[in-house]
Order: structure tokens, then C-alpha cells, then sequence
């Protein structure tokens, strides 16, 4: 809140200088998850960042690909389905703006904010609840967690909400399984990514930039996404648990 407070009004006004705002709000909560993660972990635990797994060593290329993968695959695949079904369609767009502009745009949000989260609730805090109780109550209680940060966000229903948390279950087993709060990133990124830069759709039930198309969704809402998006049905979360499942059999063949 404090870094909100004082952060937020100079970046709105750097960006109303651009000439094409973005949303800043992302950049000031990405400062403060980071000054509260160095106070917690470097200043009173005094551990290295690789007890959260943030390491330059976490951040291999291959692992990061490797996170850019297990968030791309499953929401391209269950927007595949959704299209194939119909329920998943596009219509014209009346933005006249640069495509490449308006996917740098979006990025530039994207970015920050998915750090952000994966900081807040799958860094420190999943580090040192897994330490005290185990890894099965820290990771669901930190996916809880994540899904109540998207309460309040527009379109939010049951369905929606459980989705997310879902997907905070998928993205603490990436941490998990890569050993990397890098690749959890990447796989946050590439999720919100392949919704809003290529398809131009609804990302938690915000709307971003989207000239010349835009992605609209039909169909039931719990299984479709509806105006949350298609990360928002039953259908995306059956990419989820696929790629919990990955990484599950994974993690079998190593023991093995």
C-alpha cells in the first residue's frame, strides 16, 4: 500500500506524458513485494534468494522456456477447444491503434503485474508456511490467497474464483517441480499473454488493447469463462489440471 500510495501518481503521470497510458498500478505493487521480500528474507532471515527459488542459477534459460511452456500450452489448448465448440469467437475491432504497439503496451502491464503476484504469493510466503506446515497446506493456502487478490476484479463468479485458485496450485507446482519462482513467472506471463497479445480477450475480466479483433466468448459462463475470460471456465481448468498432471508423472519418472 505504501509504495501504491507514493509510486502510483508519478507513474500515471509518466504515462498520460506517453501518449498512450497504460496501467501503472502493477509496477508500484511489484516494488513493494520486492522491498518486503528483501526486508523479510535478506534483512531479518538473512537467507539467500535461492530459499524462494529466485537465484540467477533459477534462472537458466531452459527452465525459463520451460515455464513459458507449462502456462502457453494449457490455455492455448483450451482456447483451441473453445473455438473448436464455437464458443470461442472473433469480431471486428473499432481500435485503429498498431497491433505490435498495442501488444508492446500490454506487455509492458503484464509483466509487472504477474511478478508481482508470484512474489506475493508464491515467494517468501510459500517458502516459510511450507517450512512450518508442509507442502500441501502451503500451497493450497497461498493459492487461496491468490484467488481472493481476484475478487474483486469485474466478472467475478464462483466458478471464476476457483479457477484461479486452481491456477495458483498450477503455478506453485511449476515453482515446485522447476525450482524456479523465475519459471512460475514465465508461466504466469505466457498464460495472460496468449489471452490478451494474441487473442486479444478478457484476462481476469479486464480488457486490454485489441485492434482489428477482439475474442468474445459464448456459451455457459462456468464452462466457457464468459466476460471474465477463457481462463475463467471449466474448460480452462481443465488445462490446469492437465498440466498438474505433466508434472506429476514428471516427478513420478525421477523417483523412478
Amino acid at each position: 500500500m505504501a509504495a501504491v500510495s507514493l509510486l502510483q501518481p508519478p507513474l500515471n503521470w509518466l504515462s498520460l506524458r506517453s501518449g498512450h497510458p497504460i496501467r501503472t498500478d502493477g509496477y508500484a505493487a511489484l516494488v513493494g513485494a520486492f522491498a518486503a521480500s528483501v526486508i523479510m528474507l535478506r534483512s531479518i532471515d538473512r537467507r539467500p534468494w535461492s530459499a524462494i527459488d529466485l537465484s540467477v542459477s533459477a534462472a537458466r534459460g531452459r527452465v525459463l522456456l520451460a515455464g513459458w511452456l507449462a502456462g502457453a500450452v494449457p490455455i492455448t489448448l483450451a482456447c483451441i477447444v473453445l473455438l473448436t465448440i464455437g464458443w470461442l469467437h472473433f469480431v471486428p475491432s473499432s481500435d485503429n491503434a498498431s497491433w505490435m504497439g498495442a501488444a508492446v503496451r500490454t506487455t509492458l502491464v503484464l509483466l509487472p503485474a504477474s511478478l508481482g503476484e508470484e512474489l506475493i504469493t508464491r515467494g517468501y510466503l510459500l517458502t516459510v508456511i511450507r517450512e512450518s506446515v508442509g507442502t500441501r497446506a502451503a500451497v493450497l493456502g497461498t493459492s487461496i490467497a491468490f484467488g481472493l487478490l481476484h475478487l474483486a476484479n469485474p466478472s467475478a463468479t464462483a466458478t471464476s474464483l476457483f479457477v484461479v485458485i486452481l491456477a495458483g496450485v498450477f503455478l506453485a507446482t511449476v515453482r515446485l517441480a522447476l525450482k524456479s519462482l523465475w519459471a512460475a513467472w514465465m508461466a504466469h506471463l505466457a498464460w495472460n499473454f496468449m489471452m490478451a497479445v494474441a487473442l486479444h480477450a478478457s484476462v481476469s475480466g479486464i480488457d486490454f488493447e485489441a485492434p482489428r479483433y477482439r475474442a468474445v466468448l459464448s456459451g455457459p459462463a462456468w464452462l466457457s469463462g464468459g466476460d471474465w475470460g477463457p481462463e475463467g471456465g471449466l474448460v480452462a481448468a481443465l488445462g490446469l489440471i492437465g498440466g498438474m498432471t505433466y508434472f506429476y508423472a514428471r516427478r513420478r519418472r525421477e523417483d523412478a
